[in-house]
C-alpha cells in the first residue's frame, strides 16, 4: 500500500503539469491575438499624411496688386491639403491598391493646379508671369504620418479659411478667367475651338453609355443658359465649354476604371465632388469673359453639381 502511494501521486503531478501547460498554451494565444488587435488598430489609426511641395517660396516677387490674391490662394493650398488629409483618416480601409491615388491624391491635385495657376495669372497681370508652377501641383503620401512639405505655404495667406474658399469659388477667378487658357492648362489646350459653341449639349451627359452598367455623370447644360456671348469673348467660352465635356469624360472614364472600389459615398467623393469643383472654375472663367465687355452673368455656377445615372 505504501508502495502504490508515489506512483499515485507522480500520476497526479504529471496531469497537474499538462493541465497547467494548457492554461499557460492559452494564455500566450490569447495574449498574441489581443497583441494582433492592438497593431491593426494602430495600422487602421495611421493612414499617413499628404505631402506637397511648398509653392510660396518658388514664387517670384509678388506685386502689391497682386498680394491679397496670392495670400488667399496660398491659404486655399493649405485648406486642400488638410481637407486631404481629413479623408485619408475617414476612408481608412476602403478601395482597392489606388484607392488612395485615384480618390483622394489624384482630385488634390487637380484643385492645385486651378490655384497655382490662378496665383500665376494674378503675378502675370503687372509682372512677368511665371512658368512651370504647376509642376508643384502633385502631392504623395507619406505613409509615416509625418508632417507636411507644404506646410510653409500657409505663412503669407490671409487667416481666414472661408476667403480661401471664396477665392476657389470666384472672388480669384475674377482675375484668373482674364487668362482664360493659361488658366484652364492642358485642358484647354487640347479642346482648342473646335465647334465647342454647341458643345453644350454634351453636358447634359456626355459618354452616355460610357460606362455602361457603372453608370454615367449626368450635368446640367451650361451653353443654353449663357447671355449673348461677345465676339472678344467667343474662343474663350468655346474653349471653356469643350473643356466641360472633357471633364464629364473623364469623370465616366474613371466611374468605369474604379467599379468595386470604395464605400457608399465613393462615387460623390472621388469623381462628382472634384468635378463639380472643376466645373465651379471652368464655368466662373466664362462668367468673367463675357464680364470684360458685357453684363457679367451671375448664378452660372448653379450649374456646377453633376448626378449618376
Amino acid at each position: 500500500m505504501s508502495r502504490a502511494l508515489p506512483k499515485y501521486n507522480k500520476r497526479r503531478v504529471l496531469i497537474a503539469g499538462g493541465a497547467a501547460a494548457v492554461v499557460l498554451s492559452g494564455a500566450v494565444i490569447a495574449g498574441n491575438a489581443l497583441a494582433g488587435e492592438g497593431d491593426s488598430g494602430t495600422q487602421a489609426g495611421s493612414p499617413g499624411t499628404v505631402s506637397c511641395p511648398a509653392v510660396a517660396g518658388s514664387l517670384p516677387a509678388v506685386p502689391a496688386s497682386a498680394q491679397a490674391e496670392i495670400d488667399r490662394n496660398l491659404a486655399l493650398l493649405e485648406t486642400q491639403i488638410s481637407e486631404a488629409n481629413q479623408r485619408l483618416i475617414d476612408t481608412v480601409g476602403q478601395g482597392g491598391p489606388n484607392f488612395v491615388q485615384n480618390a483622394i491624391l489624384g482630385p488634390l491635385e487637380d484643385k492645385r493646379v486651378a490655384t497655382i495657376n490662378r496665383m500665376a495669372t494674378a503675378i502675370g497681370r503687372t509682372a512677368e508671369k511665371p512658368v512651370g508652377l504647376d509642376a508643384l501641383a502633385p502631392c504623395t503620401l507619406n505613409a509615416g504620418g509625418g508632417g507636411n512639405a507644404g506646410a510653409g505655404d500657409a505663412g503669407a495667406g490671409d487667416a481666414g479659411a472661408g476667403d480661401a474658399g471664396a477665392g476657389d469659388a470666384g472672388a480669384g477667378d475674377a482675375g484668373a478667367g482674364d487668362a482664360g487658357a493659361g488658366n484652364a492648362g492642358a485642358g484647354d489646350a487640347g479642346a482648342g475651338d473646335a465647334g465647342a459653341g454647341d458643345a453644350g449639349a454634351g453636358d447634359a451627359g456626355a459618354g452616355a453609355g460610357n460606362a455602361g452598367a457603372a453608370g454615367t455623370v449626368n450635368c446640367p447644360d451650361v451653353a443654353g443658359s449663357l447671355p449673348a456671348v461677345p465676339a472678344s469673348a467667343q474662343a474663350e467660352i468655346d474653349r471653356n465649354l469643350a473643356l466641360l465635356n472633357t471633364q464629364i469624360s473623364e469623370a465616366n472614364q474613371r466611374i468605369i476604371d474604379t467599379v468595386g472600389q470604395g464605400g457608399p459615398n465613393f462615387v460623390q467623393n472621388a469623381i462628382l465632388g472634384p468635378l463639380e469643383d472643376k466645373r465651379v472654375a471652368t464655368i466662373n472663367r466664362m462668367a468673367t469673359a463675357i464680364g470684360r465687355s458685357a453684363e457679367k452673368p451671375v448664378g452660372l455656377d448653379a450649374l456646377a453639381p453633376c448626378t449618376l445615372n
